[in-house]
Order: C-alpha cells, then structure tokens, then sequence
C-alpha cells in the first residue's frame, strides 16, 4: 500500500483561476475535453475535403475558393492543398484528439476519484501541461495560414524533404511552425505522464491496492509509462530536425544530395535515423492512444453486463505487456526500407507476439459479456463497439507483420484502412463510450439515450462502409497518399468505390451533428443525473454529484473490495461499492 501524501488547496474564487488558470483536476479534465473536441472537429472537416479531391478530383468548387483562394484556384483544389490536409488531418487527430481526449480529458478528470485522491500530485504543473498543449495546438493552426504554405509531408514528416527549406511548397515556415508545435506538445505530455505516474504510486486512498484499482486507472497508468519513455525521443528527433532546416547541421541530410541541381552544403546524415526514432515514439504512441480506450471500455462492460471483468489479474498483465512489447516493434513499419532480413523477421515476429496479450484482452471481454445480465445502454454500445473495430483492425495487423505481406501492402490503402480502424475509430469509440458513460458526473446532466443510441447506429454502420472499401482498394493495389490517380489505367474500375467512400464519409459526419446538438442541449437541459445513475461500483459513483471540491469532503473513502463486485451472493443490491 503506498503512503497517502495527499495535497489540499482552497477552491478558487476569481473566474479566471475557477475556469482558466485553474489547478483543479477535474476543471482542467473538462478543459482538455473541449480542446480535443474542436481538435476532433477541425481534422473530420480537412477529412471531408480530402475525400471531396479523391472522388471528383475534377470538378471545381467555387464557394470553397472563397475560403481557401490559394488551396482552391479557380475553384480546384490543388494537389498541394491536399496534401496539406492529409498532413493536417493526420497531425490534429493523433495528437491533438487522440492522445488528449482519452488520456489527459477523462484520466485527467477521473484517475484523482477513482483512487481516492484530493486531486493529482502536482495541480500547478497540470495547470501548465494543458496550457502548454493548448499553445501547441494554436501553433500547428498558425502552420495553416504563414507564408508558403502548410506542411505536406505527412504526419510521419519524414526527411529528406521535411529537413530542407528549399525542397518545395509547404517546406518553410509552415513546417518550422509543425516541430515546434510536435515539440511543445511532448513537453506537456510528458509532465503530464509524470504527474499520473506519481499521483498513483503516491496518492491512492486507504485500502485501494494496485489490484484494487479499475481497470480504466490502469490503462491511463499503463499510458503514462510509455509517454514517458516515447516522448522523449520525438522530442530529440524534433529539435534535430529544426537543427538540419535553420542551423547547418546534417542529422537527417545523406551525403551528395542536390535540389534542384545544387548540392546541399550539411551533408553526411541518414534519413534513415529519423525513421527509427520516430518509429520508436511512433509505435508505443498507438497504445498511448488506444490503451485509456481498452481500460474505459472494460470498466463499462463490467457495469452494463452485471458481472465482475473476466480475468482481471490477465487483463492488468495482458496491458503492461501490451505497452511493454509496444517499443520492440518498431521496425516492421520500415519493413521497405532496405533492412537487413534477418532484423525483419524478428521484428516480424514480435509484431506477432504482441497479438497475445491483445486476444486475451479480447477474450476476456467476450468472458465478461458471457452470462451476463446486459443493459443495451448507450455508453455499452459503443463499448461492444470499439471491442468490434479493435478485432477488425487488429487482424489486419497480423497481415501487415508479414514482411512478405507489408512490402506489398506498405504504400497502399489497405495501411490506411487498418490503422484508422484501430488506432483511429476504435480509440474514437472508446472516447464516445467514456463521454456518454462519464456525462452524468461531469455535468450533473444525462444525455438523452434514444439520440446516443441514433448516434451510435450510424457512426458505427458508416465507419465500416468507409474503411472496409479501403482495403479492397489497397488488395487491388491503390496507392495511398496520391491527390489523383486518373492518370493511372487500372485504377479508373476503382473510381465508383472513392465516391461511395465519400457519400458514406459525409453521411457519419452528419452522424457526428446528432452527437453535438445531444451534448450541448443535455448541457444546460438534460434530466438531473443522480449520484450513481448507472448502479456502478467504483469511487467516482460514491461521491456527490456534481463532484465537490476536492472530491470526497473531509473524509476520504476507505476502500475495502475489487472494483467490480456485480451480481455478489447475498448481497441487498446487485452491486457492492468499493467502499461499502
């Protein structure tokens, strides 16, 4: 049992230290929720008009000329805009939506609660992460609109175009503008891992052991261990880069590399080395953005199926190791890079061994739905949901650990189409079921459960419908990333499928519209929640709604059973709470 070292600050009374600067947990949850939230906006609409290129590359589009005079001349868009927005697209939702709505909005929000804990370790540095993430948002938005452009290399920005200036449109101030912001934004997550890390060695109440805690704590613990040792490097990688474009140096340049026919001076690099520390960041930052998912999806599973997580124990082993195995496989997304072969069947390999602590975790969902006295609630749709999509994309990913396999998938859409299933869409459900599973204490409001149950019907139908035909086209060999293919003879048969890709993704946009006027009308005219409208068991159900400050009052809770006693023997009620 650690020892309590419990911190304790007066509320706050001024608006700007209660809503802005705030040290509170739960407000700056709240804060990093929103900012996910018009991150999560920005990147569907840059998604929306990256599908309109595809599908009718041609056709012009003058009230988008309008806004966007350079990317739409003449009312087409242009290849270099789209590939801004991929870039764009791609950058806002792993970082900004991903990383941020699961981990630093609800961990944020919950992790203090749920252990029994005043409020996290360090309030004035949790403080400062979000505002740091915030001001790294702003940068990567001011990338949009600078003098040459926005930055076209994709999310991955590898060299050697991204290391020289000179190399095109979209490679000046506007990628400056990218590592800066890619590196204020590991700064904040990494003062944010370390402030998780201690709040719950440090911080959890009497009687709540390691094995006592949730299994959502644990997938927000397990998060912060890999941010912590992945963040780094992309930070390093991140400041050599900046060094290669503005101060000489030649980290990522090869040698006799000439633009344009002129030979670049800062030779001597390997591009390659950027290649494996981002992948090294790369990899692991698939569970930072899944594993909160996995861990608020067992946590309603057990709450809507009645019934205690099957193998708890297996699942808190099977997430560690998960996160543990993550930063051994980085290699299999260089697969094409000319390594040796020998290197890549191990990497081959491991990428496999990671597949079992994944299908334990699977099957313990299945064990814990088994028998269980289900309640069809919004919040556990969208959890059967993401356990849907994280199969999907993951068997998927045993075809691309293939090295025979992913030389011929690697630059086609069936990569594309696998990992928006199961880093992208399954953590995306994850966040759903958190929000509609959580609203009722964050808000003190419930949302209305026949539109969340709408909601869900369509995103869950369209998600499919667009990423199923991505690896159709992928297995015919489309090649992704490309602003048109026209040019190419034996993609014209694909061309129906890019439309219905694109009806389909407008369509679950639309979807997105239901969850929004839900959201804000529960807002300020949802029906009253309840402490404990769901009959859970966890610590977050006991405390009064809306939560207190400094959540429990002067007495913190004693905590004296597993955290998901359901359907106990002899019990008055089908739940026993963790400190009954």
């Amino acid at each position: 049992m650690a020892e309590q070292t419990q911190t304790s600050h007066a509320a706050p009374k001024s608006f700007i230290r209660k809503y802005i600067f705030s040290t509170d947990h739960k407000v700056i949850g709240i804060q990093y929720f929103f900012l996910a939230l018009i991150a999560a906006l920005t990147g569907m609409v840059m998604s929306l008009l990256i599908r309109l290129r595809l599908a009718w590359p041609a056709n012009r589009w003058p009230m988008l000329e309008a806004i966007f005079p350079e990317g739409f001349k003449d009312g087409l868009m242009q290849p270099e805009f789209y590939l801004a927005m991929v870039t764009m697209h791609g950058t806002i939702m792993v970082f900004m939506v991903l990383t941020t709505a699961p981990q630093s909005g609800f961990g944020n929000y919950f992790l203090p609660i749920q252990i029994g804990a005043r409020d996290m370790a360090f309030p004035v540095l949790n403080m400062l992460s979000f505002w740091i993430t915030f001001l790294s948002f702003v940068v990567l938005i001011a990338a949009l609109f600078v003098v040459g452009g926005a930055p076209l290399g994709g999310w991955t920005f590898y060299p050697t175009l991204s290391a020289i200036p000179s190399t095109g449109p979209g490679q000046a101030l506007g990628a400056d503008l990218w590592i800066v912001s890619i590196a204020l934004f590991c700064v904040a997550s990494l003062l944010t891992a370390l402030n998780f890390i201690t709040t719950v060695l440090n911080m959890r109440t009497s009687g709540m052991t390691l094995m006592r805690m949730p299994l959502s704590c644990w997938g927000w613990f397990t998060t912060a261990v890999i941010a912590l040792l992945a963040f780094p490097v992309l930070l390093a990688a991140g400041i050599l880069l900046l060094l290669d474009r503005n101060a000489g140096t030649g980290f990522f340049i090869p040698s006799g590399l000439s633009v344009s026919g002129n030979l670049v001076p800062n030779g001597g690099g390997s591009t390659l080395l950027w290649q494996h520390l981002f992948w090294f960041f790369g990899h692991p930052e698939v569970y930072i953005a899944i594993l909160p998912g996995m861990g608020a999806t067992s946590h309603i599973l057990a709450t809507f199926a009645r019934k205690p997580v099957f193998g708890h124990k297996a699942m808190v082993v099977a997430m560690f190791a998960i996160g543990l195995l993550g930063f051994f496989v980085w290699g299999h997304h260089m697969f094409i890079s000319g390594m040796n072969p020998s290197v890549a069947i191990a990497f081959s390999v491991l990428t496999l061994v990671i597949g079992v602590p994944s299908a334990i975790k699977t099957f313990n969902w299945l064990g814990t739905l088994w028998g269980g006295r289900i309640r069809f609630t919004t919040p556990m749709l969208f959890a059967i949901g993401f356990v849907s999509l994280f199969v999907a994309g993951g068997v998927t990913g045993l075809v691309l650990g293939q090295t025979a396999l992913d030389v011929v998938f690697h630059d086609t859409y069936f990569v594309t189409g696998h990992f928006h299933l199961i880093m992208g869409v399954a953590a995306i459900f994850g966040i759903f079921a958190a929000t509609y599973y959580w609203f009722p204490k964050m808000f003190a409001r419930m949302m209305n459960e026949g539109l969340g149950k709408l909601h869900f019907w369509l995103t869950f139908v369209g998600v499919y419908a667009i990423f199923v035909p991505f690896h159709v086209l992928g297995i015919a060999g489309h090649p992704r990333r490309y602003a048109d293919s026209t040019g190419y003879e034996f993609l014209r048969a694909l061309d129906p499928l890019h439309v219905f890709i694109t009806i389909a993704a407008f369509a679950t946009a639309a979807a997105q519209l239901i969850f929004l006027a839900n959201f804000f009308w529960s807002l300020f005219k949802g029906k009253r929640a309840t402490d404990n409208p769901w009959e859970a068991t966890t610590l977050e159900w006991s405390t009064a709604t809306p939560v207190p400050h400094e959540n429990f009052g002067e007495q913190l809770p004693v905590v004296h059973r597993m955290p998901y006693e359901y359907s106990v023997p002899g019990a008055e009620r089908d739940f026993l709470m963790q400190n009954d």
